[in-house]
């Protein structure tokens, strides 16, 4: 047998032992939490746009009532009369700034006292960019607190009553720059792999109580991400935009399936597969042409 053969032999194993795998889920797929008497509460940060606005129709769709929280109070009452006109379900509003201790500890409080809560959404955030040395502490800072203190905190307060009632599920919203440290947005890729390993960790720790922890790692999505973090989309094929919509479909898929880490998108999903096997030393080249290449465009 040549080289050629068991190269085509490998291909063809790794490849059965993929679909064996998807068949496997399929069969085993679970609905979405509920809570005891049917119908459960989801709270979603970053509620006001994009992929947030995108899971609260998606889950009011499904019946569940909603705590949509932003800081834009007009943006949220806007979407909370929408829902709750074409779904019939319950849509509060709070609003609350979750780069402060205040505005996550407002939030926590309210997560705690939400008997019905089934469903996390940690989708708040922002990015910057700009060489970390150059820029704003503060603003990194910031970029900490949302990313990472507020989802801690947040998945906290709800944990211990989804262990207890044995049903659940927490989203944590991180991003293909998870995989792909890039010069630039230093501190971005950084939170972000920390919400893929926080989750990665936190489903092993409560997988046995039946709650379902993912992380969520959509690529280039057509939001108000990139204007409001002052990154240029100009250049970016087509190909490689996704619609929240999309995003929001494939991560509730996945979770019913029990995908841990859920990637959007065939050609993401191409792009960490080869991340993975590539020498980190690529992964850095790769990082500064496309950092070089986005800066010549901006």
């Amino acid at each position: 047998m040549n080289r050629r053969d068991r190269w085509w032999i490998a291909g063809a194993i790794i490849g059965g032992i993929s679909a064996a795998a998807m068949i496997w889920r399929e069969m085993n797929r679970q609905p979405l939490p509920t809570a005891e008497e049917g119908r459960g509460t989801a709270l979603i940060t970053g509620a006001s746009s994009g992929i947030g606005a995108a899971y609260a129709r998606a889950l009011a769709a499904r019946g569940y009532d909603l705590i949509l929280v932003a800081r834009r109070e007009a943006r949220l009452r806007q979407l909370a009369q929408e829902v709750e006109a074409r779904y019939g379900v319950h849509a509060e509003v709070l609003t609350a700034d979750l780069t402060t201790a205040e505005g996550i500890t407002r939030v926590a409080e309210a997560i705690r006292a939400e008997a019905k809560l089934v469903f996390l959404i940690n989708n708040a955030g922002f990015g910057t960019k700009g060489f970390f040395f150059q820029t704003d502490v503060e603003r990194q800072e910031a970029m900490v607190r949302i990313h990472v203190i507020a989802p801690l905190r947040l998945t906290h307060a709800a944990l211990p009553a989804m262990v207890e009632a044995r049903r659940g599920a927490v989203v944590n919203v991180a991003s293909v720059a998870a995989f792909s440290p890039t010069a630039g947005h230093a501190t971005y890729t950084g939170v972000k792999a920390f919400l893929v390993n926080f989750s990665e960790g936190l489903h092993e720790e409560v997988e046995e109580y039946g709650v379902r922890v993912q992380a969520l790692c959509p690529g280039y999505t057509r939001t108000e991400f990139q204007k409001a973090s002052g990154v240029p989309s100009k250049g970016i094929p087509d190909f490689l935009w996704l619609s929240p919509e999309a995003v929001v479909a494939q991560s509730l898929h996945d979770l019913e399936v029990g995908r841990v880490v859920s990637i959007p998108g065939w050609q993401y999903r191409l792009w960490v597969g080869l991340e993975r096997l590539l020498p980190r030393s690529w992964t850095y080249a790769f990082g500064r042409f496309f950092h070089r290449a986005r800066r010549g465009r901006g």
